[in-house]
């Protein structure tokens, strides 16, 4: 269920690479990459973590209420990451020109359905 849900917002985001989903620990749930490219998007999604714990604190701190969405816009890469609970998130690696906006939307309506499914 999980790799359906993830090759569906991979494969029909314009320049989508991969996704996953991954609790806070860095532990992969499940994970999905477009047939040809050779990211290693566990080790991203792994690194990703570290900071989605940091963010989440600070955001708590800071009382602006639970964290939803995150974008990392690198030079090579844009990380979108949804967070799905207080245990799991979801995240699409994109190519510099990909479609940010369908990515943010296929992940913001992915998470309904994974949130059901773990539950």
């Amino acid at each position: 269920m999980f790799k359906e849900v993830l090759q569906g917002i991979v494969d029909n985001t314009e320049g989508g690479v991969a996704g996953l989903i991954m609790d806070y620990d860095g532990i992969t749930l499940d994970k999905y990459i477009r047939e040809g490219e050779t990211l290693d998007v566990e080790t991203v999604g792994m690194e990703y973590s570290v900071i989605l714990k940091d963010v989440r604190r600070a955001s708590e701190m800071l009382e602006a209420g639970s964290m939803q969405e995150i974008a990392i816009k690198a030079e090579k890469m844009t990380t979108v990451i949804r967070y799905i609970d207080e245990t799991y998130f979801v995240a699409v690696a994109l190519r510099p020109d990909g479609n940010f906006g369908k990515a943010r939307f296929r992940l913001r309506t992915a998470a309904g359905v994974l949130q059901a499914e773990l539950s």
